[in-house]
């Protein structure tokens, strides 16, 4: 992959965001008539960086961004349940809050790991097929398009693994639409901070990349001979 200004300063940006949301998702918070995970004011934020990434530098930089994610959130959960573990010093206080935070579910972490990677490569997918198909006309298509296809993976796989089973069908669909329509509404209202990170970045880089060739295995790491203009 080429060599660019602001790929790798936003690519770790992206996991940090990524990695506090997960640290603040155990919260519920009440936003008017909503109750939501803390993680809604964050994590909406992985998918506008999703459609920067494909849009200016290919849905291989994406990908390598989702992957770096994935396995970071990997790491924090291991790390967490390891230190979580190991016995606390005499006169330490704070175990039991520690494990508050830091002590994941399995089947929470499970549910957020899949719901992250197929959403994040779904909305990727999305946005450099219809950046192709419109030839790159009409940003605006895309950045909500990929959103509404993304989200949709990502909120209706999480809530089913997490809650599927325990609480009755109708509410796990009332669960995903109200998530999903607060997701969908937070990014569409972000279009136009989208529209200029990603104008600024086109510019500063001098390169804006077309996936005519590319690989879209999210497991391969091959390159395609994609255009840039």
């Amino acid at each position: 992959m080429a060599r660019y200004k602001y790929l790798d300063a936003l690519t770790t940006a992206f996991v940090v965001i990524l990695l506090v949301s997960n640290l603040v998702a155990q919260k519920v918070c009440q936003i008017g008539p909503f109750a939501v995970s803390g993680a809604v004011l964050l994590f909406p934020i992985t998918y506008i960086f999703g459609d920067v990434f494909t849009e200016v530098y290919g849905f291989a930089a994406s990908r390598r961004a989702i992957w770096l994610g994935f396995w970071g959130t990997v790491l924090l959960y291991t790390v967490g349940k390891l230190t979580i573990m190991l016995p606390p010093a005499p006169g330490w206080q704070n175990q039991q809050a520690f494990e508050t935070v830091f002590g994941f579910i399995p089947r929470i972490l499970a549910a957020s790991l899949a719901a992250f990677w197929a959403g994040e490569f779904a909305n990727s997918y999305t946005m450099a097929r219809l950046k192709l198909l419109t030839q790159g006309r009409m940003l605006w298509t895309r950045t909500i398009g990929s959103t509404i296809i993304g989200q949709a993976v990502d909120t209706t796989l999480v809530v089913f693994m997490t809650f599927g089973g325990i609480v009755p069908i109708s509410v796990i669909g009332n669960m995903i639409a109200t998530s999903y329509f607060l997701k969908v509404g937070y990014e569409v209202l972000a279009t136009p901070l989208t529209y200029g990170v990603i104008h600024f970045l086109k510019k500063a880089e001098g390169v804006d990349v077309f996936d005519w060739h590319e690989n879209f295995n999210p497991f391969s790491f091959s390159q395609g001979s994609n255009t840039e203009e």
